[in-house]
């Protein structure tokens, strides 16, 4: 029975991910939070991870440390984030599973679905045809995190649950033009071409494909839920359930951001894959909804934007 003094680590907890899950928390009671930055505890160093359980003994684990970004990143740097978000979370599975956590809440990507599978992704969709080639990198180390939770559910019966968001954003988001995703891209590209006298913005690709997009306090309400009750699978997405084209979205962000300007469209850069609308059945059945509305969520996130556009997070790699 989770208490209100039950000992809970949230990994990653400075990241966009993590911070919402932190305050989320809080908001519910919880007093008993555990948040280290990289610099206090590296989550890629075995050693360290293995002396951080044996002293602090967490009783819930959340895992929301990730190296992670978007088409042009994970395209340079396919080592990095293949072999990085393999290391960090092998050792929080497997000191988790040591140190005798009862419950372990992993957070991955619905990119570890492959590229042209069936839409809405179905969860028991996992491994059925190849990946989309410019985030595969990342999506593997996902895929192996989301199967080592799934074997220790069936090998020692632990609480061990993946959760799988769609496209996230919100405060405190990357805001890189370099390894940023692509609503934050657009929310920045947008507020500089308006600042800028209503230059032209230029997005990369056609502009047709199609995303779903959550904002990041529905996910962290979605893994406190998850926390909260026990689920009966051990992979379950999370979403709105309701996508959009890439031209809409541009078309939204522009007239939040208050953009004037020309939008051209860079056919010769990568599209990625055409469609990825989430199949939240499974999450619905057990309870939990998204709440945010996409305009709402790009108003806010915009605001905070604004108030915050001088110590913005960027992320080099």
């Amino acid at each position: 029975m989770i208490q209100k003094q039950t000992k809970i680590y949230v990994a990653g907890h400075n990241g966009m991910v993590g911070a919402a899950i932190f305050r989320a928390l809080k908001q519910k009671g919880y007093q008993n939070l555990i948040g280290l930055s990289s610099r206090e505890l590296d989550l890629k160093n075995q050693s360290s991870v293995k002396s951080f359980f044996e002293k602090e003994k967490p009783e819930i684990v959340i895992d929301a440390a990730a190296r992670v970004g978007g088409i042009l990143a994970n395209n340079n740097y396919p080592y990095q984030f293949l072999m990085e978000n393999l290391l960090i979370q092998n050792n929080l599975i497997d000191f988790s599973l040591q140190a005798g956590v009862e419950k372990f809440i992993f957070l991955g990507s619905s990119c570890i679905y492959p590229k042209l599978a069936p839409q809405p992704l179905k969860e028991d969709m996992l491994l059925t045809a190849s990946l989309e080639p410019t985030n595969q990198w990342y999506a593997l180390a996902k895929i192996a995190g989301v199967k080592a939770c799934e074997a220790i559910r069936q090998q020692y019966g632990k609480d061990f649950v993946s959760l799988m968001p769609t496209n996230l954003y919100g405060p405190f988001d990357n805001f890189d033009l370099e390894t940023s995703h692509v609503l934050p891209a657009m929310i920045r590209k947008f507020h500089e071409a308006k600042i800028d006298g209503n230059q032209p913005v230029k997005l990369w690709g056609s502009g047709t494909p199609m995303r779903e997009f959550l904002h990041v306090d529905d996910m962290a309400e979605a893994v406190v839920f998850a926390m909260e009750h026990t689920f009966e699978d051990n992979l379950y997405n999370v979403g709105t359930g309701e996508d959009l084209t890439i031209k809409s979205l541009a078309a939204l962000i522009q007239q939040v951001t208050g953009h004037q300007g020309e939008i051209i469209w860079d056919s010769s850069k990568p599209d990625g894959t055409p469609r990825k609308l989430m199949d939240v059945s499974k999450m619905t059945g057990a309870g939990w909804k998204a709440k945010i509305t996409l305009e709402k969520g790009i108003q806010d996130t915009y605001q905070w934007f604004l108030k915050n556009i001088d110590q913005i997070k960027q992320v080099k790699l």
